[in-house]
């Protein structure tokens, strides 16, 4: 922390004057927001020329591969540095036991591949769970009514050789599973993937701002219970230093912290603790509340969004997963 001045005479110091003008506050100030700072967050479905709504979403599309691949090209020439990519999986295709997620060939693993087709430089990062993939809407295999651990694991590290092997830049376990980080990165290594980097949702909260992306993906409806046996108490906080410490034991890359606001004080802790890439997530409800109050003209849309990044940055974000990233470029390019 900065050592604070002692309190000084009012005629003398005036922090008003290092606002006066325009050119000083931008001079001064302490904290920026840039497209690199950005990871645009997009849902990916079967077909060609599929551009679905998200009802609870409003302004976010579920793309099909090829509209997908048009995004891309667009958050390239923004200057956005990366996509997170989530699957939109056929319900017939969802079973107990997730198998879709091994596919080679599967939604994801197409649409990776055609996005590092036509934009090789652009970083692609994907979600490891079994969420989208099994009928049970958990992101781990549910064995006699519980997720259970190990097993999940052992099929999480394969999905992540499958993603990766399909051109996946950055593997990012969202599962809570514990062990997962050493055990993927061992098959990566394993499978002569080691430059393929590791993105830990380490402080994943059992949070109720997920309900729109569960909507988005087709989870909601197939939930079964909650995920609060693996997913942390958002009463927890040193649980949160845990958790990251145990993933940078096991060889995480990068860490992330989700939700977002929620949590900004669980994001300044982890930062100041481990000093490592930290990410943030802007999760669906999150957006969702913002764009709900501002398409009732209750808040203003735009500097509400630019405000909300910036508080992550200001809390030690080194970058910000959102789904309004290509909005915010077109924001930044226009100041």
């Amino acid at each position: 922390m900065p050592a604070f001045l002692p309190a000084a005479d009012f005629a003398r110091t005036r922090m008003r004057r290092n606002r006066r003008h325009d050119w000083m506050r931008r001079m001064v100030s302490e904290v920026g927001l840039s497209t690199n700072d950005l990871v645009w967050t997009m849902f990916v479905v079967e077909g060609a020329g599929v551009r679905t709504p998200v009802s609870s979403m409003p302004g976010v599309d579920r793309l099909s591969i090829d509209l997908l691949v048009d995004a891309a090209r667009r958050a390239e020439d923004v200057g956005i540095p990366a996509l997170a990519l989530f699957p939109v999986i056929d319900p017939a295709l969802k079973t107990p036991d997730g198998r879709e997620a091994l596919n080679p060939d599967n939604l994801i693993c197409r649409a990776v591949r055609a996005v590092k087709a036509a934009c090789p430089d652009l970083g692609v990062i994907c979600d490891v769970a079994l969420d989208p993939f099994n009928s049970d809407g958990h992101d781990g295999l549910v064995i006699d009514g519980y997720v259970a651990n190990d097993e999940t694991v052992e099929i999480l590290a394969r999905m992540a050789v499958v993603q990766a092997e399909a051109g996946c830049d950055v593997i990012a376990p969202s599962d809570m599973m514990d062990g997962r980080i050493a055990a993927l990165r061992d098959a990566l290594d394993q499978a002569g993937l080691r430059d393929v980097g590791l993105l830990s949702y380490a402080a994943k909260y059992a949070s109720a701002f997920y309900g729109p992306f569960r909507d988005a993906i087709g989870s909601k409806g197939a939930l079964k219970g909650d995920k609060k046996t693996y997913q942390m108490d958002p009463a927890n906080s040193d649980e949160a230093l845990r958790e990251v410490a145990l993933d940078l034991a096991e060889g995480a890359d990068m860490v992330m912290v989700k939700p977002g606001l929620p949590y900004l004080d669980i994001l300044r802790r982890v930062k100041e603790s481990f000093g490592v890439p930290t990410l943030a997530y802007q999760v669906s409800g999150e957006y969702a509340m913002m764009r709900a109050a501002a398409d009732h003209g209750w808040l203003d849309w735009e500097r509400s969004l630019l405000e909300s990044l910036l508080a992550f940055k200001r809390a030690g974000a080194d970058a910000i997963l959102t789904y309004a990233a290509f909005e915010v470029a077109g924001l930044l390019a226009a100041k």
